[in-house]
């Protein structure tokens, strides 16, 4: 095994990074994936967390583009590729192409993520300031990263203002679907149509929350999807 300089990705705000051997995931993951343990070694998996990816995405020549995020993302873990791991195989599984990544499971397997009362995935370092930028296989003989045994902030959380901050009360119940999110940022006045104020109210990580720009394109990307799917 080799350890590989990530120093492309950090300096890109591609600051999370995750090795594992493909034949020491579960053959549901593997079959979610696509992918062979006999063809490809490992599974890459690579996120950002905090303010720093942002930046780099509104100064690249991505930032006009359709999906500047995803768009900067693929062509940032391609240069990686081919600088830090020159001649080996790989093939981008997300955002590239159609197969499924089952993210969040990934993402508990490395430790980042825990599960949140606004449903979005939290953890110590970064707060729910990260997010899954790419799944990457490949023919690579890398040191499978070990997992980050960091317990869940939420359990210590007293406060909990997420709770409280939900102008849909959306957190406050037994109902655990996002049905009165949903229906809250479609109303005309809705005070979450390009932000989430339960979110915006976590302690956890708040310095490296996002900058407004940020959020009000996240969430408006996300009404988006929402109007489309829900008011056709």
């Amino acid at each position: 095994m080799s350890r590989t300089n990530f120093d492309l990705l950090n300096s890109s705000g591609l600051n999370m990074q995750a090795v594992f051997n493909l034949c020491e995931l579960s053959e549901d993951i593997r079959t979610q994936l696509g992918a062979s343990a006999d063809r490809d070694r490992q599974l890459i998996l690579i996120g950002h967390g905090g303010k720093q990816m942002w930046e780099a995405v509104r100064t690249s020549s991505f930032s006009d583009s359709a999906e500047p995020i995803d768009s900067f993302s693929v062509e940032t873990v391609r240069r990686w590729f081919a600088e830090a791991l020159a001649g080996c195989s790989f093939e981008i599984i997300y955002p590239a192409s159609q197969r499924r990544a089952p993210l969040q499971k990934l993402g508990e397997l490395a430790g980042w993520h825990h599960a949140s009362p606004f449903k979005v995935g939290i953890n110590a370092r970064w707060g729910s300031w990260f997010a899954y930028r790419v799944v990457a296989v490949a023919d690579s003989a890398l040191e499978p990263t070990q997992k980050t045994a960091n317990p869940s902030p939420c359990h210590s959380c007293l406060q909990k203002p997420c709770i409280t901050a939900c102008p849909a009360n959306a957190l406050s119940g037994d109902d655990t679907s996002l049905k009165p999110c949903l229906s809250y940022r479609l109303t005309e006045n809705s005070r979450c149509r390009d932000r989430c104020l339960s979110r915006i109210s976590c302690p956890v990580a708040a310095e490296h929350a996002y900058s407004m720009q940020q959020l009000n394109y996240h969430y408006a990307r996300s009404m988006q999807s929402i109007e489309a799917h829900l008011l056709k």
